[in-house]
């Protein structure tokens, strides 16, 4: 049982979306997504939640569902900037430790929400703490949509990439991709994105310039080991049900949610 920790969550959630427009408000067996996201936040033991929003729909319904939601500008470049102004405008002390949850994660464990942020609370060190699981499938390896993470031996991210890292070289052969399962014992971990920090970070993130591999491989993380913080990995071993990126994630999803829910 993890002891009691004061921490934040903020939800970042924008109405635009490129397979998905709207998918923050998108019903799920009678609530909006991002609702959806924020009762996983609050079941996680944080002493406050917060949607952070450009759209005035989202932080309507928000609001209508008892949830605390806050405006931010439609500019940012990335999630974390959005939270960066958050953190600004709700005045969150330097060290108070706010965990990202994306707002198209109706089905994150509240218990890995609560780990993560009892992990930074412990690695004095790391201006971040983040989750993987690890990787046995082949597929999933090679595939450039899963991010993965490597770890060194004090739990520490050395790199996150869309490349299939470790690359097992005897291995995967000549051919660079293995005709069966993955050789045992490779330390292959796919990242899962969600994230705590201390709000003092959040801060010197948004002053960061963007690098060069943030850049090319569109991974927002990269610039925090880019700029010298040290990530620490809380590994789980079961995953958690993947976020709404498409209409069959949603449908997947609402399935989900109606098995798990008494019927009304």
């Amino acid at each position: 049982m993890l002891g009691l920790l004061s921490f934040t969550v903020l939800i970042p959630a924008r109405y635009a979306s490129s397979r998905l427009p709207g998918k923050a408000l998108a019903d799920i067996a009678g609530k909006p997504m991002v609702v959806r996201v924020a009762e996983r936040a609050r079941a996680s033991g944080a002493a406050a939640v917060w949607i952070a929003t450009d759209d005035q729909r989202i932080l309507a319904a928000a609001r209508d569902h008892g949830c605390d939601a806050i405006m931010t500008r439609a500019d940012h470049a990335s999630g974390t900037d959005r939270l960066a102004e958050a953190a600004e405008r709700l005045a969150l002390a330097d060290d108070e430790i706010v965990v990202n949850l994306q707002g198209d994660e109706p089905l994150m464990p509240p218990d890995l929400i609560g780990r993560l942020a009892h992990a930074l609370a412990q690695r004095t060190a790391a201006s971040i703490a983040t989750a993987g699981v690890p990787i046995t499938d082949a597929d999933e390896l090679f595939n450039p949509n899963v991010v993965k993470v490597v770890c060194d031996h004090a739990g520490y991210a050395l790199y996150f990439s869309r490349a299939p890292i470790p690359f097992a070289r005897d291995a995967f052969g000549a051919g660079g991709r293995p005709g069966g399962p993955l050789p045992r014992g490779l330390p292959a971990y796919r990242h899962l994105g969600i994230y705590a920090y201390r709000a003092g970070f959040l801060r010197a993130y948004a002053r960061h310039a963007p690098a060069a591999i943030e850049r090319f491989e569109a991974l927002e993380q990269l610039r925090a080991l880019w700029h010298g913080h040290r990530i620490a990995v809380v590994i789980t071993d079961a995953a958690p049900p993947l976020g709404v990126d498409t209409p069959e994630d949603l449908e997947h999803t609402r399935q989900l949610v109606r098995a798990s829910e008494p019927a009304a």
